[in-house]
């Protein structure tokens, strides 16, 4: 394998591994809002909460899942030892669109509530062989580019455009700065999965660049699109990580900043 088919291939790599933290981070936001929503018997709150994940789920889950299906899983069931995993990993993908039905036809927050919890469940131990087991056995396969099988597969690694916000922080970020506008798309500054957190709401931005930040392997990295300069959650990296998160600034206002954080390997 050449070294310029590797890196591509580790990029990609962490593309994928990148996306799964996204998915699995707006999932669990989601699912946080409706308990939140039928603990305080709110139902029409929990009715609206209930049809933004219903879409969520249609427009981003299952659309992922059927990209993987048709784009990874045929050619890595041909790998040697390969075919039960693939097997087993089309059983979940089954599972998932069962309890996303099971979501759907919930007529009380109860029923939603318990099968958007098992869907959260099931996700995450997918999520987990496919970032440990099929990834990685794709970028092994000295017969397959990770990054070829990728190549303009949005569904797989999620859309790098941004649109409009109708959340935030109304004026002075309560993080640190003033909030930008993400009416336009930021420009692609690096190869890395990019992260763009502005048009989630406040204070969801810090748990999911966490989230995704402990995805990345050694050496993995990722691009954090902020709507101001995001100096306290910075400050919260360094302290979590001691000097193992480095922060490269690619773009520094006015309207939008960006970051490259990368985990630094580990030494001996």
């Amino acid at each position: 394998m050449s070294h310029a088919r590797s890196t591509a291939d580790r990029a990609a790599a962490r593309a994928v591994v990148g996306h799964h933290a996204q998915l699995a981070t707006a999932l669990d936001g989601h699912l946080a809002d409706l308990l939140a929503a039928a603990d305080q018997g709110d139902t029409a709150r929990a009715g609206q909460v209930c049809d933004n994940l219903l879409g969520w789920l249609r427009d981003e889950l299952l659309p992922h899942a059927h990209a993987e299906e048709t784009g990874l899983y045929p050619v890595a069931a041909d790998r040697p030892g390969a075919a039960l995993l693939i097997r087993g990993m089309r059983a979940e993908h089954r599972a998932i669109t069962d309890l996303v039905a099971e979501f759907e036809a919930a007529a009380e927050p109860v029923r939603a509530v318990a099968a958007a919890r098992a869907l959260a469940a099931v996700l995450a131990v997918h999520l987990t062989k496919e970032n440990e087991l099929l990834v990685p056995l794709l970028v092994d396969a000295a017969d397959v580019s990770l990054a070829t099988l990728l190549d303009g597969m949005h569904d797989l690694l999620g859309s790098s455009d941004s649109s409009d916000s109708s959340g935030g922080c109304g004026g002075t970020c309560g993080c640190g700065g003033d909030r930008g506008s993400a009416d336009a798309a930021a420009p692609t500054l690096s190869i890395d999965p990019r992260l763009d957190v502005r048009t989630l709401p406040h204070d969801r931005r810090h748990a999911t660049v966490l989230a995704a930040l402990e995805a990345l392997p050694d050496g993995g990295a990722l691009v954090l699109v902020a709507p101001h300069a995001p100096r306290p959650l910075l400050a919260e990296i360094e302290s979590r990580y001691r000097g193992g998160m480095a922060a490269e600034w690619l773009q520094d206002g006015p309207d939008t900043w960006q970051i490259r954080l990368s985990r630094l390997p580990l030494t001996a």
